[in-house]
């Protein structure tokens, strides 16, 4: 188990960073203050420099190391907010920085790393291969490594988050946290039970993780981290098939309880955001909002909700807020046969007015599978206002004599 550290290392930490990054604001959201029954507030951490809590950690294990080992440069591998804290963190401290990337990364998040000054190397298909890779590099030419969640300095400089939570909301009984590697979740319950303990407080802290990468409930049955085989998820953020050595031992120690939510979850928990506190976030930041749409967290009193980062690419935002519609039922997608002869699309259309719904989008064709020669096919993405409208909306149409196939998003 490792030793967590003390209030004092984590106050030393927030002085020495203060130049480094910003103190973000923790706001109440009254949409989810209603969903959940009990205030909430979001700590936009989203607002962060280089867009997540990342840079915490990073500079705060920067700002560690001797003259010698700066000389030597630092390297790190990562698919986006690592990269981007490391490379912010090492031209604060004029050190050199080399950052291995996989070729899938995201275009503003390879931007923003070059253009925090680093050396960018595109290599491999996966963070596992980058990390691989920056590991060679360092043995081959004495860099030292920046871990992005399995070192102490690192779970100290996140933790920092943690004395900001308290100090922002300090009659808070809950905090959630999402977690990949876990060094957020362990600096943030050390220092924020540490913090609440000094004002004469008990706090919970929740963990939320992806459930297709959710390494802490086995490896807290097993009693040590275990390495599981992870599914692709939107929250790639937090995609980590094994947590840290270093954290593990603080999650089992501070953590009073880990949920899992799903893509759909997330892909809600992002639009809400949008609509409701009008505020950007990527998936891996929304999971604890994912968590209390979806049920998994209870009325414990007042909850603050961390959202970790904001660094989510347009197009998958474009893909993300579809998904999110539909698995509001909001977004529809039907096909549907109809005879081919004039006046069909127009029918069907008039229909869906009626039903007071809205066509984004058509599709018409005589090619596909399973139709014959008299027939057309036609697809129509349809705006709905929910799941009950949904409904009416196919019953509409089935009352027409039509018959609509609901296409999976």
């Amino acid at each position: 188990m490792s030793a967590v550290p003390t209030l004092a290392e984590f106050e030393d930490a927030a002085r020495g960073l203060e130049r480094v990054i910003s103190h973000t604001p923790t706001l109440p959201s009254r949409a989810l203050s209603d969903i959940l029954g009990s205030p909430v507030v979001l700590k936009m951490e989203n607002l962060q420099r280089t867009g997540s809590f990342k840079i915490r950690g990073a500079g705060h294990r920067l700002a560690q190391l001797t003259e010698e080992e700066r000389a030597h440069g630092v390297v790190a591998a990562s698919a986006g907010n690592h990269a981007q804290g490391v490379a912010l963190a090492a031209q604060a401290l004029g050190i050199p920085a080399t950052i291995f990337m996989p070729l899938g990364v995201p275009v503003p998040k390879l931007l923003a790393t070059r253009g925090y000054g680093a050396e960018v190397v595109l290599e491999g298909e996966t963070v596992a291969t980058s990390l691989r890779l920056a590991a060679e590099y360092a043995e081959r030419t004495g860099a030292i490594m920046i871990h992005p969640f399995d070192h102490r300095d690192i779970v100290v400089g996140q933790g920092t988050l943690g004395l900001e939570l308290i100090e922002d909301a300090p009659d808070v009984d809950t905090i959630l946290v999402g977690i990949g590697g876990g060094g957020l979740i362990a600096g943030v319950a050390a220092a924020a039970k540490a913090a609440a303990a000094k004002i004469g407080r008990t706090i919970r802290v929740i963990g939320v993780q992806a459930e297709n990468a959710a390494a802490v409930p086995p490896s807290l049955a097993a009693g040590h981290p275990v390495e599981i085989e992870t599914h692709p998820t939107i929250a790639d953020g937090i995609l980590v098939a094994r947590t840290g050595d270093v954290p593990f031992g603080m999650i089992q120690e501070l953590v009073d309880d880990v949920v899992t939510v799903s893509d759909d979850d997330i892909a809600r928990a992002l639009l809400v955001l949008l609509e409701q506190a009008k505020v950007v976030v990527e998936p891996a930041g929304a999971v604890g909002v994912a968590a209390i749409l979806a049920g998994k967290v209870a009325d414990t009193g007042k909850t603050l909700c961390v959202l970790s980062g904001g660094n989510i690419d347009p197009l998958l935002l474009q893909r993300v807020v579809a998904h999110g519609l539909a698995a509001s039922g909001r977004y529809l997608t039907v096909r549907i046969p109809l005879p081919d002869r004039p006046g069909q699309l127009a029918r069907v259309s008039e229909l869906v007015a009626e039903a007071g719904a809205n066509v984004m989008e058509v599709m018409h064709t005589r090619h596909g599978q399973g139709l014959q020669i008299s027939e057309v096919s036609l697809q129509l993405s349809i705006e709905t206002r929910g799941a009950e409208h949904t409904e009416l909306t196919l019953d509409t149409l089935r009352r027409a004599g039509y018959d609509p196939i609901v296409v999976p998003d």
